[in-house]
Order: structure tokens, then C-alpha cells, then sequence
């Protein structure tokens, strides 16, 4: 029975949660309070709060960065790969639960083997030269071509374990009434997969929309960067812009991020719930 008492024990863990939340917000503090200042006044003291706030920086780096160009190729290269994650995993996942079978098996350990390779190892031999052969190297939909094959595995193997906890009672009612299979992945099965599917958009759009190193190699065009390959350009071996490019990390790398969520905030919450009540 649950009394509702508001104990000391309930005190301090709430004071200890509060704590634990400001312990991590303090890399934001230092982020966007030196994003309005002088280099100069960042190299003095980084943690204090700027005598003068300066958003100068943020209209400078859209200018030396054109950023508007960067902000939209990210764009592009997320959304994309992540409509294709999510349908091409849905739709095998839903495929190797429904029809069983050694081929079926065969594949989805393959898939779960592929998560365990680090991508630095296949990063050079393997995808520059095959990405060359195919000519989608230095484009954006070669690499989101190449976002689809790293990206399928990790999804593809949540989306196995939901598609198992749906009953397939549902599937055949839907085939007695004449649905082919079509129909009941788009109409039955793919709104049923929606808790876990927001999941996948998550963890993606983190990993895509934040990714250095696979455009790095893919993307030679300037025309072509996104958003981080463009913030790396303030931070340069001998030189540290420290004042423009921490204006770039609130610019593309925070305040986007931020936004989505708070954007689907709604969906995020249903689906988290949804999926504890499955």
C-alpha cells in the first residue's frame, strides 16, 4: 500500500537527482556562455559569465561558414537515411519473424554480427574503394546509401524483438478479410511498430546529425559539408577559434538537437510509454 509519506530518504534522492542533472548541464553552461564572447575574454576565464554578450558570433559564423548550405545538407542526409533505416529494417525484421526458417536465421545473425565490427575497420579498403567503383563517393546520396548499411543492423535487430511480441492473430484476421502483405505491414503491423520505430529515429538522428567521421571521408565537395565538418574547420592544429566555433556548436550542434526534441516530444513520450505498457 502506498502511503504518499514524503520521507527524509525522499529528500535526499531528490536533492541527489537535481544535483546529478546540474553535474551534467555544466558542459552546456560552458558551451553557449562562451559562445558570446571574446576570444580573448575566454581565454581569461572560461566559467565566468561574459561582461558583454556578444552575438556578433553567431552572425559571423553564419557568414564564414555559409551556414544556411551546411545546415541544409545535414538536413537532407538525416531525414533521408532515417526513412530509410526505419523502413528497410521494419519490413526485413517483419519478414524474418513471420516467415521462420534457416535462411531467416542465417540473415538476422549476420545482421547482429555486423554490429559488432567497427566501422574503422572497413572504413578505407573496403567502402572507399567499393564506394568508388559504385561512383557514389563525394554525393549525398551515396552517403546516405552508406548510412543505410551501417545503420540497418542496430535497427533492424530492436525491430526483431517488437515485431515478436505482436500477435500474429491480428495479421491472419486481416488475411482472412482479403488483405495481402502489402496491406498488412503498412495497415497493421507498421502503426503497431511505432514505440519502438520512435526509438530508432532517436538513437539516429543522434548518431547521423552528429557524425564527423564518415562524411570526413565521404564528402570532399566544401560544397558538400555538414554541419560538423564545417564546425571542425575553427579548430585547426595550430589555431583554436574558440569564440566562432563554440557559436557553431550552439548553432548546429545543440539548438537543432533541442529542437527536435522538444518537436516530437509528444510522440516520444507516447511511444516510450506504449512501449512499457507492450
Amino acid at each position: 500500500m502506498i502511503t504518499g509519506r514524503y520521507t527524509k530518504a525522499t529528500l535526499l534522492l531528490e536533492v541527489f537527482a537535481i544535483l546529478l542533472a546540474l553535474f551534467f548541464l555544466v558542459p552546456f553552461y560552458f558551451v553557449v556562455v562562451n559562445s558570446v564572447k571574446s576570444f580573448s575574454e575566454i581565454l581569461v576565464d572560461a566559467a565566468a559569465l561574459p561582461t558583454e554578450i556578444l552575438f556578433s558570433n553567431y552572425a559571423n559564423v553564419w557568414d564564414v561558414l555559409n551556414f544556411p548550405v551546411a545546415f541544409m545538407n545535414s538536413f537532407l542526409i538525416t531525414i533521408f537515411s532515417i526513412a530509410g533505416i526505419v523502413l528497410i529494417s521494419a519490413m526485413a525484421a517483419w519478414k524474418m519473424v513471420r516467415t521462420p526458417g534457416r535462411l531467416s536465421k542465417i540473415l538476422f545473425i549476420l545482421f547482429v554480427s555486423a554490429m559488432v565490427i567497427p566501422f574503422q575497420t572497413v572504413m578505407i579498403p573496403p567502402l572507399m574503394k567499393l564506394g568508388g567503383m559504385l561512383g557514389i563517393m563525394n554525393s549525398i546520396p551515396g552517403i546516405i546509401l552508406m548510412y543505410f548499411g551501417f545503420g540497418v543492423s542496430l535497427s533492424l535487430f530492436l525491430f526483431h524483438g517488437f515485431v515478436k511480441t505482436i500477435p500474429k492473430e491480428i495479421e491472419e484476421s486481416a488475411r482472412i478479410d482479403g488483405a495481402n502483405d502489402f496491406s498488412v505491414f503498412w495497415r497493421i503491423v507498421f502503426p503497431l511498430l511505432k514505440p519502438i520505430a520512435v526509438t530508432v529515429v532517436i538513437l539516429n538522428t543522434l548518431w547521423i546529425w552528429n557524425d564527423y567521421l564518415l562524411p570526413l571521408l565521404v564528402l570532399q565537395d566544401p560544397d558538400l559539408r555538414t554541419i560538423p565538418l564545417a564546425t571542425s574547420s575553427f579548430f585547426a592544429q595550430y589555431t583554436k577559434q574558440w569564440d566562432m566555433g563554440l557559436a557553431a556548436l550552439v548553432m548546429g550542434g545543440i539548438a537543432p538537437i533541442v529542437v527536435f526534441f522538444l518537436f516530437l516530444q509528444k510522440h516520444i513520450i507516447k511511444g516510450i510509454a506504449a512501449g512499457s505498457i507492450k
